[in-house]
């Protein structure tokens, strides 16, 4: 394994993105870059686009791309990314925020390794979105078929576990759509620039870890 990687992480709800991203960050030693994550942190801070993002947010406007990936930016630019790498998760959504992030990781000379989309049929997705618990305090999650050890009872901190409201059929039906709708030209951006893996997201956490690993590794020794 040879530390860093610049990685970008798609895949529907329910292809286990969100875990996968956590376990590559450790496996690489890089930061996790969650665009949710990064938007409170950057308005917490008070930095320039922080700042700019929250009148936004606070009219109820769409926040738009140029202060998304000023946010982005910042994040990526500090000490630990820019040294190691970053698996970011969350952005881009669309061809241009894509076309977008390109232009600013090369003028901070930090070009994109590899764009990984973790792939899961919807009805495998929402067979898993169905099963899906989370912890309500810690957000650790389990599924029915993975549950905790006690009762209901996450393991990591003691929180309950809980289904969440909006992992009933038709809220997952309408946010696979809504996912095919947004992201497939996205996809085909990064396809039509030879930087897109597509990997298997079915299989055991660790199953789809190794796959990650041997495509990401197999392209960064060229």
């Amino acid at each position: 394994m040879v530390p860093g990687a610049r990685l970008v992480i798609l895949g529907r709800q329910g292809a286990g993105k969100g875990t996968q991203c956590m376990r590559l960050a450790r496996h690489y030693v890089v930061p996790h870059v969650s665009t949710g994550d990064i938007f409170r942190a950057s308005v917490k801070a008070g930095s320039e686009f922080g700042r700019r993002a929250e009148e936004f947010m606070m009219a109820g406007k769409l926040v738009p791309d140029e202060i998304v990936v000023g946010v982005v930016r910042e994040r990526l630019c500090q000490r630990d990314a820019k040294a190691r790498g970053f698996i970011l998760d969350g952005f881009p959504r669309t061809a241009a925020q894509a076309k977008a992030l390109d232009e600013m990781l090369e003028e901070e000379r930090m070009p994109l390794d590899l764009t990984i989309d973790l792939e899961i049929s919807e009805e495998d997705a929402l067979a898993r979105l169905a099963a899906r618990r989370v912890c309500s305090t810690c957000a650790t999650i389990y599924s029915t078929s993975r549950p905790p050890a006690i009762d209901w009872t996450c393991d990591n901190c003691g929180g309950e576990v809980v289904q969440r409201q909006d992992d009933t059929e038709d809220a997952i039906r309408k946010r696979l759509a809504d996912y095919n709708e947004l992201t497939t030209p996205l996809i085909d951006w990064y396809r039509a620039r030879d930087t897109l893996v597509q990997v298997d997201a079915i299989g055991s956490p660790d199953e789809v870890l190794n796959r990650l690993v041997c495509a990401i590794d197999s392209h960064k020794q060229g």
